[in-house]
């Protein structure tokens, strides 16, 4: 990352209305003087300007941007005219010979490239990586030496769906992480769940093929409900623990911003001294570990299927930069490399935190969008094999598996070997690979031999030894045995790990896991299925399997395989009872023309000051309340806040609620004052256990929308007061105990 770069972030303010899609407002009337294009906006920057060798270009990030202020071909040729076709006679037919017409009708016809068969839909940004020393006496890796600061690229995605599904379906997460390291570049590819639906890579295609929609119809899409996926699921039991995360609040998180990450599987680290370690990769997000409620996913859905790309993007422009800290937890690399009865190699299986402390090493800062979302978020290419000085793989059979599956796909997505060169996917270190030729070949590699050993190129590449920081493939004892397709005894057991999780859960939480098996088997048509998956719930929790069993109206099956009576439970696998930082967060101030303007802006100065959006919604567009109307009753949705705080008039005339259609159920009689619109708004923050506060004529609205003052996370007062009343429940993120042990509305 160049010097500017950096120079340009210090100087970034905070933004109160993201969301501006130029870098400059936009005119009415079309401009006509011709100017060099745009730049960027404050919130992007494209990869960092290195040669498809990793030489540093030291140039500025906008260096591979459009050029000049006149339309030109491909070629740099400037064109009078491009949207009329060159035809002979004003009625006559198009001539073969518009060169332009042919080149912008064909590269128009290959703008697109095959979207990958998993984690199609994703969303990206820039930011920086800053090493904080604890690991050095684990791995030689020079990017996790003490205040080593590294750029990185982090993918977010979900895994069913395609590219032009919704974000807020229930899934699991793709969390992917590519560090530009002065060593090379390093990948840690992981999810938003610590454990996988298999163990060995070889049914990568089978669960693949059973969570996508029926190829017979293409039907349902970016959904885990229906036959097909709990027909595996309920016959292949191994992938019962992950299937109990993705029920859980987890499948629906709240934001990008707030999930964490895991690296699934183990892997070893060497240090300096040549002694191991084995580790599982940990990304803790400082703003907790949030969900949506299932209303709140399927309201997205509708109102917004750009939810979570777009709540990652406005935050990075408002300034409000999300962070994670990058931490491991640290296991002896022991001959059998089982810790505490649990085997290593197993990716369904995770370690408690209470057994293996996460021991944090770094911390991860986004803090730039990408300039063009195919060229970066699209094209850029993650591979378990990405691996640098200090860190290596151990024999987990699904991540063997996974070196070879990410290397081929990029030969058919990104159409040849030569993918590592696009910008986005550049090393930050000198390559002299001896690679050759093939599509895209953006180098220009000189030389006679590209061959080792050469004397014709004066022996250069030479291999690199300890002392010139070579990769260190870590030299493991491999034990006698025979070529078998047979896994180890430990990896049988299927539930315990779905029993830990579960019942570390709260009562809130295990009623919306409940939910969510209810509803999703309740979406598949066979009967046997459904058996199927409840007789496996069997063997994990007595009180989830009769939930489930008493919603889909099916006896309580008896257990396979008994479920643990007593679970030593894990209170890091709960979202619940901590209290996190609220920036980024953002608030509905509901106003209207006759609002109080001092309260507005008393209440919207102390949720800036918190480092908390604050958009106003009011009836109509422009100032309203001394303060510019973001959203208006019509286009606000309950589910972009976090909060909200009332701050309408007392008893508004009824001349200043619009004529609605009575047959959409409102009530259009002179003696309603309430604008049925923002009800509905107050009732879902309601309903979503959201927090609530009321100003000044804000109270009257309370009851239109079924708000009970007083309840948990109602404020009702002075400006000042409601203020800290909602921060204070933002830290908490919910009111779960607005509506006791079942945590309200679904």
């Amino acid at each position: 990352m160049s010097n500017s770069q950096d120079q340009h972030r210090a100087q970034r303010v905070r933004v109160e209305a993201p969301g501006r899609p130029g870098a400059e407002p936009a005119p009415v009337d079309e401009p006509t003087t011709p100017r060099e294009p745009l730049p960027p906006k404050p919130d992007q920057h494209g990869p960092a300007p290195t040669s498809p060798t990793g030489l540093p270009l030291g140039v500025e990030p906008t260096y591979a941007a459009q050029q000049g202020a006149y339309l030109t071909t491909a070629g740099g040729v400037r064109l009078r005219e491009t949207d009329i076709s060159l035809k002979a006679g004003p009625r006559g037919p198009i001539l073969l010979r518009d060169h332009h017409l042919r080149e912008k009708i064909m590269h128009f016809d290959h703008e697109r490239i095959p979207e990958r068969v998993v984690h199609a839909r994703g969303a990206a940004a820039h930011g920086h990586f800053v090493a904080n020393g604890a690991a050095e006496s684990l791995t030689c890796a020079a990017f996790l030496r003490e205040g080593a600061r590294t750029p990185v690229f982090l993918r977010f995605s979900n895994v069913v769906g395609s590219r032009g599904s919704m974000d807020t379906a229930r899934d699991t997460r793709g969390f992917a992480t590519k560090f530009y390291t002065g060593e090379g570049v390093f990948d840690l590819v992981g999810n938003n769940i610590p454990v996988f639906f298999i163990q060995d890579g070889i049914k990568f295609p089978d669960v693949v093929h059973a969570v996508k929609p029926n190829p017979s119809n293409e039907i349902p899409q970016a959904q885990s409900a229906h036959d097909g996926f709990w027909d595996f699921v309920s016959l292949h039991t191994e992938a019962q623990a992950h299937t109990m995360w993705q029920m859980s609040d987890r499948g629906i998180p709240r934001s990008y911003r707030m999930m964490e990450g895991f690296g699934v599987h183990t892997f070893r680290l060497i240090n300096e001294a040549g002694e191991t370690s084995l580790v599982k990769w940990h990304w803790k997000p400082a703003l907790g570990v949030h969900s949506l409620t299932w209303e709140e996913a399927q309201l997205a859905a509708g109102n917004d299927p750009d939810f979570h790309r777009r709540d990652l993007a406005d935050a990075i422009e408002a300034g409000a930069f999300p962070s994670w800290d990058l931490g491991v937890q640290v296991f002896p690399d022991t001959e059998d490399q089982m810790f505490e009865g649990i085997d290593l190699l197993d990716p369904t299986k995770l370690v408690p935190e209470e057994l293996a402390p996460v021991q944090l090493i770094g911390t991860m800062t986004l803090d730039a969008n990408p300039v063009n979302y195919f060229a970066e978020t699209e094209q850029v290419a993650f591979h378990p094999g990405h691996l640098v000085r200090g860190i290596d793989v151990t024999n987990d059979p699904l991540l063997q598996a996974r070196l070879f599956s990410y290397l081929d796909t990029q030969l058919t997505r990104l159409g040849g070997p030569n993918f590592e060169q696009i910008p986005i996917n550049r090393t930050h270190a000198p390559v002299n690979d001896m690679l050759r030729d093939g599509f895209h070949q953006d180098a220009d590699q000189g030389g006679a031999a590209p061959y080792h050993p050469n004397s014709l190129d004066g022996g250069c590449p030479f291999l690199a030894d300890d002392s010139s920081a070579a990769y260190i493939d870590v030299p493991e004892k491999v034990a006698e045995s025979h070529t078998v397709r047979e896994q180890p005894a430990g990896f049988d057991d299927h539930y315990s790990q779905a029993t830990l999780f579960y019942r570390s859960l709260t009562p809130v939480e295990q009623e919306h896991v409940a939910q969510a098996y209810s509803f999703e088997l309740g979406k598949c048509y066979e009967q046997a299925v459904k058996e199927r998956e409840v007789a496996c719930l069997a063997s994990i929790d007595d009180e989830l399997t009769e939930r489930v069993a008493a919603a889909l109206g099916i006896p309580v099956p008896e257990p396979t395989v008994a479920p643990a009576a007593d679970v030593e439970t894990s209170a890091a696998l709960s979202q619940v009872g901590h209290a996190w930082p609220v920036a980024g967060r953002q608030v509905a101030l509901i106003v209207d023309d006759d609002s109080d303007g001092e309260e507005v802006a008393q209440v919207r100065a102390a949720l800036l000051d918190a480092g908390v959006l604050a958009i106003p919604v009011a009836p109509h567009g422009g100032d309203v309340a001394g303060v510019p109307a973001q959203r208006t009753y019509l286009t606000a949705a309950s589910i972009e806040f976090d909060a909200v705080v009332v701050l309408t008039s007392a008893a508004p005339a009824p001349d200043a609620v619009p004529n609605l259609d009575a047959k959409a159920g409102y009530d259009d009689g002179p003696d309603r004052t309430v604008d049925p619109r923002v009800a509905k708004l107050v009732g879902e923050f309601w309903r979503h256990s959201k927090s609530i506060g009321a100003v000044g004529g804000g109270p009257d609205v309370l009851p239109a929308a079924g708000v009970a003052a007083g309840a948990p996370g109602v404020q009702v007062g002075e400006a000042a007061v409601v203020a800290e009343a909602v921060l204070h429940d933002l830290q908490q993120h919910r009111v779960w105990q607005r509506f006791g042990p079942q945590g309200g509305a679904r």
